[in-house]
């Protein structure tokens, strides 16, 4: 057993081929904006050129970004990453992205639970934060479910759709962390 496989997803690293994960997801101005930010559209080479440098890039058992599969139809249907690890307090961020049309099927709560039992149980890391757009009602109920916390707020934060967004900030105590991701 592989602690990167679940019940429904396996978490790999990115292969070449992702590339059309990636163009699809971009293409959507509201995807990629309730996950980081609107960017001018690419060429296929270019999503492909870039894919191929994430796909060679060395791991880093800390900071990291994975292709979230789904195990029924074999294919790639999100992301999700660690980053902001500061290894002296103990945290780290992550983000997670899955395709629109894979939503609702719980590859998030999986994915994610496989990523904290990762960092928590075998990198020792005690706290995880994430920041969600305050408008985003679905993902601050989806962090709700995963026991995270709120912690703050930041006002104004973000700037897109030609105005300034205010950003939760949330975060989940390794102890607070409901283990079960992934068989282990």
């Amino acid at each position: 057993m592989s602690l990167w496989r679940g019940e429904s997803v396996l978490l790999r690293g990115f292969q070449a081929s992702d590339w059309e994960y990636f163009q699809r997801f971009e293409e959507n101005s509201e995807d990629a904006r309730s996950v980081y930010r609107v960017v001018p559209p690419r060429s296929a080479e270019g999503h492909r050129r870039e894919t191929e440098e994430l796909a060679a890039k060395p791991v880093d058992e800390e900071e990291f970004a994975l292709a979230v599969e789904s195990l029924s139809g074999k294919e790639t249907v999100g992301a999700i990453s660690t980053f902001g690890v500061d290894r002296r307090a103990g945290h780290f961020r992550y983000g997670v992205a899955i395709d629109r049309a894979h939503r609702h099927r719980g590859y998030a709560t999986e994915a994610v639970g496989i990523v904290l039992d990762y960092m928590f149980l075998e990198r020792r890391f005690h706290k995880c934060v994430a920041e969600v757009y305050a408008f985003n009602r679905t993902s601050l109920a989806f962090h709700g479910r995963l026991g995270f916390v709120r912690e703050g707020l930041l006002r104004e934060h973000e700037f897109f759709r030609g105005a300034r967004q205010d950003v939760v900030v949330l975060g989940l105590l390794a102890a607070e962390h409901r283990h079960g991701g992934g068989p282990g």
